[in-house]
């Protein structure tokens, strides 16, 4: 395993940058930045052993400043939306940035994607991990308590990629971390319509006009939203409106540790990647608001261009008692993993 380190840029405000760049002997490379503990960029050969890039991502600091689209990045403190961007925790209202229509959505204006984290790295034979560390004060963004997050990202020779996030607090808040790469096997540029799904979840959560979950948790069965049979994304994604998926499902097994909630496959290149997760949901988002974007390399991504896969508990859980509660207390310690494993079918 091969690993260099260096200074990617400073940001507006002067705080420098770490890039931290991994390699197997597979030729699996992934590059990481402490910019939102930010994935910036996948590569990884095909079936003929020709590499490719299969996330989107950007070449500046600049660009990734100026650029919110949450590339790669980790999102928090709480992934996703909150209705109205305001809730009550114990009898006392709190009210966050909106900025998504009339939501709140992943952290805010200034989420854990905007921030610099500090890095670490430790190796070992066959891995490298890089823990990157921030505390959130009391206040940020309109969340009560201070919170200590960790995030490591561990890469090993044989092909997976994990994400532990971990958190505490010392007043109860909420708590839902999630990364957002963008991902597509095919390779930038091109569109996610053909690449082969499975999602291992019998149920999802419908959404208002606004993307928040209406509160019921429904069968997928008969529906464009079923993918417990694998099919290409495009198969029916013109009837899913307005735009096509941006919903959260249901993994099955959510009693069980660490199991698989998706598989994504290119029927063309072989590249396949499987996630397995220890949380109850995943957030499978199309790529719909993707729009003339020039990203690293000169390639501009387009709608559809690359999809999401965010395991995470369920959005708007503040409002849904009958969701699994993402309030943290401070006398308890917030951790999930989430693994990216990653195979060439012949």
């Amino acid at each position: 395993m091969k690993l260099s380190q260096s200074t990617f840029g400073k940001t507006s405000r002067g705080e420098e940058v770490e890039l931290y760049s991994l390699e197997t002997s597979s030729g699996l490379k992934a590059e990481i930045i402490s910019y939102g503990a930010a994935l910036k960029s996948f590569r990884m050969p095909d079936r003929t052993g020709k590499v490719g890039e299969i996330t989107l991502g950007f070449d500046t600091l600049a660009e990734y400043e100026g650029n919110r689209r949450f590339f790669g990045a980790t999102i928090g403190r709480v992934a996703n939306r909150i209705a109205g961007g305001r809730f009550y925790l114990y009898g006392k209202e709190y009210r966050l940035a909106v900025n998504n229509g009339p939501n709140h959505l992943h952290g805010g204006v200034l989420g854990f994607d905007r921030v610099v984290w500090k890095g670490e790295t430790f190796r070992q034979p066959d891995r490298v991990s890089i823990v990157f560390s921030y505390t959130s004060p009391h206040g940020e963004e309109g969340y009560p308590g201070e919170l200590k997050v960790l995030v490591t990202y561990t890469f090993s020779d044989e092909g997976e990629l994990s994400i532990t996030y971990e958190a505490e607090t010392d007043e109860p808040t909420p708590v839902n971390l999630t990364n957002h790469t963008f991902w597509n096997l095919q390779g930038v540029g091109t569109t996610i319509e053909p690449l082969e799904l499975e999602l291992r979840c019998p149920f999802y959560l419908p959404v208002d006009d606004t993307l928040i979950p209406t509160g019921e948790i429904l069968s997928v069965r008969g529906t464009p939203m079923d993918f417990t049979t694998p099919k290409p994304i495009g198969k029916d994604i013109d009837q899913v409106k307005p735009n096509g998926y941006d919903h959260c499902f249901v993994i099955e097994g959510a009693a069980e540790p660490l199991r698989t909630a998706a598989i994504i496959r290119d029927p063309e290149s072989g590249r396949t990647m499987e996630v397995l997760t220890d949380l109850p949901g995943i957030q499978f988002y199309s790529g719909n608001m993707i729009k003339d974007i020039q990203g690293a390399g000169g390639v501009w991504f387009k709608k559809r261009s690359a999809l999401c896969l965010e395991t995470e508990l369920f959005p708007d859980s503040v409002h849904r008692p009958h969701f699994p509660s993402t309030i943290l207390q401070p006398d308890a310690v917030f951790r999930t993993t989430t693994v990216h494993r990653f195979r060439v079918d012949v």
